[in-house]
């Protein structure tokens, strides 16, 4: 369900796209590992240890938040969110036959998932700042 209505908002967004895809074997392993892994990066989003970025990453933003020989598992799974992130917006932007649309593309999920993030999870504003939803 979300990503059917990621796939409504990406294509309402980029009017301009006649034939706009949002799917390929490519974007439907990403979109899967992102699926998995937020299971473990909920209890860090309710902590507020990690918080959603403007430009569609994830981020930890409160190191302090999660106990010292939790850290670097943290790490690593913040790390490979914003790679897999990072290559979904790139995917769905080559599926289009539009690499010049990645940056809309990420701007367009940034806002996505703020919108679908949970009450007291954290989110960075377009000027940096930080805010609790």
């Amino acid at each position: 369900m979300i990503w059917v209505s990621l796939s409504f908002f990406l294509y309402t967004s980029l009017a301009n796209a006649v034939d706009f895809k949002a799917s390929s074997s490519a974007v439907t392993r990403l979109k899967q590992n992102i699926k998995q892994r937020h299971s473990q990066l909920i209890p860090f989003y309710d902590s507020g240890a990690v918080g959603l970025t403007h430009d569609g990453q994830v981020v930890l933003r409160d190191a302090n938040a999660v106990p010292l020989s939790s850290r670097q598992p943290i790490n690593k799974l913040v790390a490979a969110e914003n790679q897999d992130r990072n290559a979904l917006y790139r995917e769905i932007a080559i599926a289009n036959d539009h690499p010049e649309w990645e940056n809309d593309i990420r701007l367009t999920f940034a806002q996505r998932w703020i919108k679908w993030a949970r009450p007291g999870w954290w989110y960075q504003q377009e000027n940096g700042s930080w805010q609790k939803k």
